[in-house]
């Protein structure tokens, strides 16, 4: 049974590292522990939380309700018959490049380009976590979930989860409704390497790699973040802030005239992504500095908070870079990041 905690400070809990309280927290590390909380009255009598790593979120005020950190271990592995594909489970509360090298040290290729995402395995098909050219939704083959109201389980297949751009079920109708305990994602053993995106197929060339395997992949995804965005450990940040505006190909085609140099992707249905760090950093922001927040020196689309700085100053900052980047560019940026 979990322990309820009073008057809790979340700092250890959020990457921002943002120093806010709540007034009920409870940590599980089991399915029967979840349950058992489920099953109390406080559940259904306050606001309710579930917490993950904590790193895709900024508080800006103390929580009044009770947040639920999720902390259930465990991964395993099931191979078919072919002893070609893997279907690999982890438990909700795995640190998300734990179970990334994990499939790397036994040769389960898929979840390489995302090295180093923060986080937890829970909240990734919440996200529908990406990077380097790959999106959770390649390699998803299903959760499991509690659903809060009934504390009865639900398995989700790839169609009930309606993924899109950093976006899901679980984003939207579903939102607040259940809670993910476990993950599976189908893998391979022969794989299939994405280099195409980033600055992946120059990293493997500087290091004279002609024949990369999943685990130069994951070395190589893990330098570039490293190079590009801040360790959460020393300076309090969740990573990209801001998703990649995604535009139609006649607005696309009105910046590209006044803007010949910006940076873009192909995206799906015919529109076209763009790179929401360079419209960030072409309006002066990149290593900008407004008290105790700002940008990262080496990436603009990361906002950090350089010791004290309060989650409401983060979103105030926030707010700036939205409304300078519309009035030089037209192109609204969102945001990742939840805001509470």
């Amino acid at each position: 049974m979990s322990i309820l905690q009073q008057n809790i400070s979340l700092k250890p809990y959020n990457t921002f590292g943002v120093d806010v309280k709540s007034s009920l927290f409870a940590e599980v590390f089991s399915i029967e522990a979840l349950k058992g909380l489920l099953g109390m009255d406080v559940v259904r009598q306050n606001r309710l939380l579930v917490l993950g790593g904590g790193s895709n979120l900024l508080f800006t005020k103390d929580f009044d309700g009770l947040v639920i950190k999720i902390s259930i271990p465990g991964i395993s592995a099931t191979t078919d018959t072919d002893g070609e594909r893997v279907l690999v489970t982890a438990g909700a509360g795995v640190v998300w490049n734990d179970l990334v090298n994990y499939c790397v040290v036994n040769g389960y290729a898929g979840i390489e380009n995302l090295s180093l995402i923060p986080g937890t395995v829970g909240a990734s098909p919440i996200q529908n976590i990406g990077a380097y050219g790959v999106e959770l939704k390649d390699v998803f083959h299903s959760c499991t979930a509690y659903e809060i109201a009934t504390a009865e389980e639900r398995t989700f297949k790839f169609e009930d989860c309606k993924f899109g751009y950093r976006d899901s079920t679980f984003k939207n109708e579903l939102k607040g409704r259940y809670i993910i305990t476990a993950v599976s994602f189908k893998l391979n053993r022969q794989a299939q390497l994405n280099t195409s995106y980033g600055a992946i197929q120059a990293e493997l060339q500087n290091r004279h790699i002609l024949q990369p395997t999943i685990a130069d992949i994951s070395k190589v995804v893990a330098h570039i973040r490293v190079s590009k965005l801040p360790d959460p450990s020393t300076i309090g940040n969740a990573g990209s802030f801001f998703k990649n505006p995604v535009i139609s190909q006649a607005q696309f085609k009105e910046v590209l005239t006044k803007f010949p140099d910006i940076v873009h992707y192909p995206a799906a249905d015919q529109k076209v992504k763009l790179a929401a760090g360079w419209l960030i950093e072409q309006c002066g922001f990149k290593g900008k500095v407004v008290g105790e927040t700002g940008t990262w020196k080496n990436q603009a689309l990361v906002l950090v908070n350089h010791g004290a700085a309060t989650g409401q100053e983060v979103y105030d900052f926030s707010e700036e870079i939205i409304r300078t980047v519309y009035a030089r560019f037209g192109v609204e940026l969102e945001r990742e990041v939840n805001i509470l």
